[in-house]
């Protein structure tokens, strides 16, 4: 009894660590933070020009992601136990030269412009969402035949737009993973489940995904996504969905035996934890109050912090305290939640959003930089869009780099008059929300519930495909049916 109180002792103390140390972040930073705002306001505002970066910025980037991707294969015992240290040398290799080279003042500026709008929100939030839905516990018998994993996905796709590719992914994955214990072949399932479920099921409002939040922010209508993108969204989602049926079915017939119940009790299905699901419309409440309620905003050295999102932040930790304390440790325990996969995520994703400043701004330039082809590719030499290139543009930089900021790089290009591209360029716009969405299932790294589903996973024992193992999953099956969609959708 005593090592049960004192693991959960432990378990708890860890959540109050990370919580309080999200707080402390959010609402006090470094002293050193709060000295630079006085001496900053006595200097212009600090300016990174992308067109004076060359691509060898970009190395430290490319470092971190060829880390994820080989590193588990060549040295697995190495990056079990030193992948924060490695991401964190990583994210040096670019800070310490910017600010030798561009000053410490820019890369002061940088780095908390990259952690106070960017990071610690996009960390919350998938800290709350991990703890809520992870609270939530199906119990009872769910077999994983072929007709239950696909209504399961298809479950997964639609409530991905309700509640975010992120909040749906967590939700389901627990329980899918368990449903499907009992099978040798399940990994094809987990694919199929990040394509579906962490991705393309988002893209349908501004909730499901971050780059239409931050459309819907720009001045495009919340429904919006829901009219236009749904035709693209079905396709895929339904040629998706029969050819996993039609694999799972072939799979599940070379499966050897019967399949057994999963606990091995007569148990009738049934949802432990359901104070979480009202936690997981808090959470949509939260993320929303930041798009419709704008009290003003305050700078600390020239960052300006918008007060809804410090408060969006605190709602959101409020949430994921009050799903510790109505939630039994027994049922997470009994449910497979531990802290391991956020933990995770949150440092590799830490040196990702470091070093992809440099490419970010690049693209930024435009024409200016050095990746200037790509933005002139996008458009006809007079001037007009061509969607098929912005489609595979934003997909395809969205697949490697934050989705969100690719997103309205390129709604930007395009004019970035909102009330002209639900209109007059309608088929533009949607090029370039359909490229952010869909294509972030290329990759484990371009969606934030990719990388959590692989970490959960391999936590439960099921063996993942590699980072370029994926990606052959991806472009056998996702880069055809996207070619499809530019010839059905946006030729």
């Amino acid at each position: 009894m005593t090592n049960v109180d004192d693991r959960r002792h432990g378990a708890r103390s860890t959540a109050s660590r990370i919580l309080a140390g999200a707080l402390a972040l959010i609402l006090s930073p470094l002293p050193a933070w709060a000295a630079a705002v006085a001496e900053g306001a006595e200097h212009a505002l600090p300016h990174l020009d992308g067109a004076e970066l060359g691509l060898a910025w970009v190395i430290p980037f490319a470092g971190i992601l060829l880390s994820i991707a080989v590193m588990p294969l060549a040295a697995p015992n190495i990056w079990h136990h030193h992948f924060g240290k490695i991401a964190a040398a990583w994210g040096a290799a670019f800070m310490v030269p910017f600010a030798l080279l561009h000053g410490l003042p820019l890369a002061t500026y940088e780095l908390l412009h990259v952690a106070l709008l960017e990071y610690i929100p996009f960390i919350v939030l998938l800290t709350a969402l991990f703890t809520v839905a992870g609270g939530v516990r199906l119990k009872g018998h769910l077999v994983g035949t072929p007709a239950v994993n696909t209504m399961t996905l298809l479950l997964g796709t639609v409530l991905a737009s309700l509640m975010g590719t992120t909040g749906a992914a967590m939700l389901l994955i627990r329980p899918l993973i368990r449903a499907n214990e009992h099978r040798r072949h399940k990994v094809h399932t987990l694919v199929f489940f990040i394509f579906l479920v962490a991705n393309i099921g988002g893209s349908l409002t501004p909730l499901g995904d971050p780059p239409l939040f931050l459309g819907f922010l720009k001045g495009v209508s919340f429904f919006w996504p829901t009219v236009h993108l749904f035709l693209p969204m079905l396709l895929v989602s339904a040629a998706l969905l029969v050819i996993y049926f039609a694999l799972d079915t072939w799979l599940h017939g070379r499966e050897p035996g019967p399949a057994p119940l999963v606990d091995g009790t007569e148990e009738p299905l049934s949802l432990e934890g359901k104070v979480n699901l009202l936690l997981l419309l808090g959470i949509m409440g939260s993320v929303l109050l930041s798009g419709v309620w704008h009290p003003g905003t305050f700078e600390i050295y020239h960052v300006t912090v918008a007060w809804e999102s410090v408060a969006s932040q605190v709602l959101l930790l409020s949430i994921t305290f009050l799903s510790l304390k109505l939630t039994s440790d027994e049922s997470r325990r009994l449910n497979g939640f531990t802290w391991g996969p956020i933990l995770e995520v949150a440092k590799l994703f830490a040196a990702i959003f470091l070093t992809i400043i440099p490419a970010i701004a690049i693209l930024r330039a435009g024409t200016a930089g050095a990746l200037g082809a790509v933005i002139t590719a996008v458009n006809t030499p007079d001037g007009q869009p061509i969607p098929a290139m912005y489609f595979w543009a934003t997909g395809v930089l969205s697949s490697f780099l934050d989705n969100a900021p690719t997103y309205l790089i390129f709604f930007n290009t395009a004019g970035g008059d909102p009330g002209h591209l639900m209109t007059d360029l309608a088929v533009t716009l949607a090029a370039i929300s359909c490229g952010a969405v869909f294509m972030g299932a290329n990759t484990y790294i371009g969606n934030a519930p990719n990388f959590m589903v692989k970490a959960i996973a391999e936590e439960r024992g099921v063996p993942m495909p590699s980072f370029f193992g994926y990606m052959a999953w991806s472009c056998g099956i996702l880069v055809p049916l996207f070619a499809l969609v530019t010839l059905v959708f946006f030729r």
